[in-house]
């Protein structure tokens, strides 16, 4: 996940821009497409001026900060605004037509799907109203803090600015919350209390920073007032959790499934596929059919060299798993889990370019840090990448460490991400998954489809990454790395199947611990987890296969096209080079740019 769900959806007017795009294409010659396609970079210009003026801390996270002292308070007076924007914007895009070239095609519809997404998001899904973990001030503040874009000084000039708004963003949002989910209460707790630390951050910085007396006196101040913001919504969040429990949850709290209709239309505007929400589940059912076939031929051909004259169940899935259980054994120890991926790191850089694969830019720093605590509570591992104002900075690859695990989770933890899958992971997150393709999102000539990612192609592109390593022989063609890159994809097919099965089909625990312990082969303390994140998010688990089947098949329909001619490394610099814009959308960019 590239950024908060919730800075893609509030979007606002900007100042003295209605007229602007009202006049917009007026006087446009439909037939003179250089014409139509210089008017529309203008157009788009004043587009993402705007956006980066009423969305400042959408615009810190893609590294524009000049903004960063502002603050978009979450009230009703900021969704009004975004509902007019985005209607305005609407109503501008009209004006260009069929026209333009193919690129700008493609930014006129991710445009569109953004602007028709906001409104649905705030007229009809209504996160807002029963999310409690929308709101936190933390991510901001820490990535003012770490961004080196101008001296420390002056971003804690920036940062104390936006301080003076943090009692105001925690009313509003109190008074946003009607009837929230249980599991997002618990979620809003836990993330700020770690945005507590934030603040620790912040006074250490504040104490080393060159500042008068009394300016530091003020910031400190104003951190204290800060601190205590969060600390009331801490409580406010625990007290309606408290009376929930006491009321009955079925009776207090918002149910976390959302449904088929909300599905299905947040699914449309987060994937942006050729196939439906229900379409995509039945080629994940049977995507999940085929892999079992290829995990029963190989644990076939290997069992004798792991389990040595221990009989065979006649149940193949229990074959499999009896398999899996032996070879996840080889796993690092809990104290090592992040400096072991550290370690792999350069390990994949020169298998990328003994092959021949992509290239990556050697000045695009990867770091790998332990996951900060107001980001921990969902994902073990993430990225944190820079944006496209802000090419040199470092990505981060967080890792959440085991220091909290009992010896039994830790166990369970690290069986599940054992010597093969543990490489596999870090193919996934960085190289070349997603901080190779976030580096070239961020090279793209376009910024809207930079600034506008689609959750899908950059999951996706993660996903293929994992397969196509292992097809250009990482891994030595070992039959334990392929029946581990396996059980791998049946995890990243399994979440389509949970994410529709749990919000529309209304899968139990129970079913969705059977479907990923029994046929998917993860440990019980990983499905828990996956459990979790599924009555935490929606739609979003569906982005990993959806991706990736998409990205795959184009591979291969141009790889049959083009014969001898198709070149790999060719298709991969290729497909990268638009950005992170919907693989439906690159399909025709690719056919239009051979």
């Amino acid at each position: 996940m590239r950024y908060p769900l919730w800075l893609l959806l509030v979007l606002a007017l900007g100042n003295g821009l209605m007229s602007a795009c009202q006049s917009n294409g007026n006087n446009h010659n439909p037939n003179n497409k250089a014409n139509q396609d210089a008017k529309f970079e203008a157009f788009k210009a004043r587009f993402i001026d705007a956006l980066w003026a009423e969305n400042p801390e959408w615009a810190a996270g893609v590294g524009y900060y000049r903004y960063a002292d502002r603050v978009s308070l979450p009230d009703e007076a900021t969704r009004q605004r975004g509902l007019v924007f985005a209607q305005q914007y609407l109503d501008s895009l009209a004006a260009f037509d069929g026209t333009l070239s193919v690129p700008n095609q493609t930014d006129r519809l991710m445009m569109r799907n953004q602007l028709e997404a906001n409104i649905w998001y705030t007229n009809e899904f209504r996160s807002y109203e029963w999310d409690p973990s929308n709101y936190n001030v933390a991510n901001t503040l820490n990535t003012l803090l770490e961004a080196d874009y101008a001296p420390l000084p002056e971003r804690l000039a920036h940062i104390n600015q936006r301080l003076t708004q943090t009692t105001a963003y925690y009313a509003a949002a109190k008074a946003n919350l009607r009837q929230p989910t249980q599991e997002h209460t618990e979620l809003g707790i836990l993330q700020n209390e770690g945005a507590l630390s934030v603040f620790d951050m912040l006074t250490d910085s504040i104490k080393k920073a060159p500042l008068a007396a009394d300016l530091r006196q003020g910031y400190m101040s104003r951190v204290d007032s800060s601190r205590a913001a969060v600390k009331n919504y801490i409580a406010h969040l625990q007290k309606i959790l408290a009376d929930g429990k006491k009321q009955g949850a079925d009776k207090a709290f918002r149910s976390f499934r959302i449904g088929k209709d909300l599905f299905s239309r947040k699914f449309a505007y987060d994937i942006v596929s050729d196939y439906s929400a229900e379409q995509m589940f039945n080629k994940a059912l049977e995507h999940k059919r085929d892999l079992h076939e290829k995990m029963k031929k190989i644990s076939h051909e290997i069992w004798a060299k792991h389990m040595g004259k221990m009989p065979k169940p006649d149940d193949d899935l229990e074959m499999i798993k009896l398999l899996i259980d032996k070879i996840s054994e080889k796993h690092v120890q809990p104290n090592n889990f992040v400096a072991a991926i550290r370690q792999q790191i350069p390990e994949l850089s020169r298998f990328i370019t003994e092959h021949q694969l992509i290239y990556i830019d050697p000045t695009k720093p990867l770091e790998v840090r332990e996951t900060p605590l107001f980001m921990r509570g969902v994902a073990g591992a993430s990225i944190s990448s820079p944006g496209p104002y802000d090419k040199n900075a470092p990505t981060f690859y967080n890792v959440t460490p085991l220091d909290g695990y009992t010896p039994q989770k830790a166990e369970s933890y690290l069986r599940e991400y054992n010597h093969y899958i543990l490489q596999i992971l870090n193919i996934h997150e960085a190289i070349l998954g997603h901080y190779t393709q976030l580096v070239y999102s961020n090279n793209s000539p376009s910024l809207i489809k930079a600034i506008l990612g689609n959750g899908a192609m950059i999951e996706g592109w993660a996903v293929y990454g994992e397969r196509m390593m292992l097809e250009q022989g990482y891994g030595n063609n070992e039959p334990e790395m392929w029946l581990m890159y396996y059980k791998w994809n049946l995890r990243s097919t399994c979440n389509t199947i949970l994410d529709y099965g749990i919000h529309v089909l209304n899968y139990s625990e129970k079913q969705v611990n059977d479907l990923l312990v029994r046929e998917a082969f993860q440990q019980s303390a990983e499905a828990g987890e996956k459990w979790r994140r599924a009555t935490l998010s929606q739609v979003q688990l569906c982005s990993y296969f959806s991706g990736f089947r998409e990205i795959y098949d184009l591979r291969e329909s141009l790889r049959q096209q083009q014969g001898e001619a198709f070149n790999l490394k060719a298709f991969h610099e290729q497909f990268l080079s638009y950005g992170s814009a919907p693989v439906k959308y690159i399909k025709q960019l690719m056919k239009e740019t051979p």
